[in-house]
């Protein structure tokens, strides 16, 4: 039996257990919000407020599709006084990527592709990839071969090796130069500007965080000859009564965007400029799969309560359950040693397009969580995770840079209680 067979009944056999112990808990009954955590809740994120390290936040759980907690706190717009609140729209920037993941894997449902297709087999332009080695003496770039084709598995875990976000010398030039995601170009020109670029590493080797999840958006395209956004909305957020989420807000809905914030190295709290921060108020060509999309705590919670419930929320059955609980299962091998930042988000592997927890915490200081969770993030701080085993869901919205790691560790603790190491 070769090892992708077996890798393959490896990852179901972990699926199948998984969801067994989560079938088995959600009939056990009991709750983790009770009034207690709710009061510590409260605690934890009004103490993020009153200490100043953010204007606004908020937070909404479900478990067994029943809300248990939501509140807010602070303001979504601190110079205007609009507080943060249940309506209140961020921009969830790499909690977009979830959504892509989904709309992908309705593709494959329909037998599209298989995951370890290469990924040229459906976008020639990444055929005949190079890998980038170096420079030599004259300035020029040493290139090799990749030694086997980038597949569409690599793109769903970001193992591809793509060098968008690099800071390889000689690499690191020609990415600018090349600048792929600029807003005024289509999905399709992203592609085969990409393509363009040597990778960063052999494929299947590391994992590097980025570009994969447009190329994941560029492969809707490609595949159903449909605009992505315009596919995402027909196949995921109308079907789940997702209203308020998309990638331009209506100037009707403007003053329900929440404002943007950086926190600088005093502490101090400092508005974004709106002329610096205008992708969601604007028509861009560029409909990214990585990034891009706004959302309420309500609209969210539709997707969140989706995976959680294995692909069906009411009467909207978006995938079904063995695509879940392949998604939420961890597909990095113990070889794909160098993994950038993901070991700060705790003892986790990677999915498609999810972080998977495959630990309890080691010490006090990792994030806390549930073995079996999946969940992911965003650039401005927001949260969310699907916790199957206690069939528990929850979404932090917040808009503040840069990353607050100290928010979720926070979060997280309030809900579960602080960890302590066996």
């Amino acid at each position: 039996m070769n090892k992708t067979i077996i890798g393959v009944l490896v990852l179901f056999l972990y699926a199948g257990s998984f969801a067994q112990r989560a079938n088995n808990n959600r009939n056990a009954g009991g709750s983790i919000i009770n009034k207690s955590v709710k009061a510590r809740i409260d605690s934890a994120l009004k103490s993020f407020i009153d200490s100043g390290k953010i204007a606004g936040v908020s937070a909404l759980i479900f478990e067994k599709n029943k809300e248990t907690y939501f509140n807010a706190f602070g303001y979504a717009d601190r110079e205007a006084k609009i507080p943060m609140d249940r309506s209140t729209i961020v921009r969830i920037y790499s909690m977009t990527k979830p959504v892509t993941g989904v709309a992908l894997m309705k593709l494959y449902e329909r037998g599209a592709f298989q995951l370890d297709d290469p990924l040229s087999k459906y976008a020639p332009e990444f055929a005949d990839m190079k890998v980038f080695k170096g420079v030599d003496s004259a300035g020029n770039m040493i290139l090799e071969p990749v030694k086997r084709p980038i597949t569409i598995r690599d793109i769903t875990r970001h193992t591809a090796g793509f060098a968008v976000d690099t800071d390889i010398p000689g690499l690191r030039e020609l990415v600018r130069k090349t600048d792929p995601m600029n807003f005024n170009t289509t999905l399709n020109e992203m592609a085969k500007r990409l393509a363009t670029l040597p990778l960063a590493f052999q494929p299947g080797t590391q994992w590097a965080y980025g570009i994969s999840v447009d190329v994941q958006a560029y492969l809707v395209e490609r595949i159903t000859g449909k605009p992505f956004d315009l596919f995402v909305k027909e196949n995921i957020l109308d079907p789940l009564g997702m209203t308020k989420t998309r990638y331009v807000v209506p100037e009707t809905d403007r003053k329900k965007l929440a404002a943007t914030y950086r926190r600088g190295d005093d502490g101090t709290l400092s508005r974004v400029p709106v002329d610096t921060n205008d992708f969601n108020t604007r028509g861009w060509p560029l409909k990214p799969g990585g990034f891009g999309l706004t959302s309420t705590l309500d609209d969210y919670m539709k997707f969140v309560q989706m995976l959680v419930n294995e692909g069906t929320v009411g009467k909207a059955t978006i995938l079904k359950p063995e695509t879940i609980r392949l998604m939420a299962t961890n597909h990095l091998s113990d070889t794909i040693t160098q993994r950038m930042w993901l070991p700060s988000k705790g003892q986790v592997g990677f999915g498609i397009d999810f972080a998977v927890r495959l630990h309890p915490p080691a010490t006090a200081e990792e994030n806390n969580g549930i073995v079996g969770e999946f969940f992911w993030d965003g650039a401005a701080s927001t949260l969310f995770w699907v916790d199957p085993v206690n069939d528990l869901t929850a979404i932090l919205f917040v808009q503040i840079f840069p990353f607050d790691r100290k928010l979720h560790k926070s979060f997280r603790d309030a809900v579960y209680g602080k960890y302590v190491p066996q």
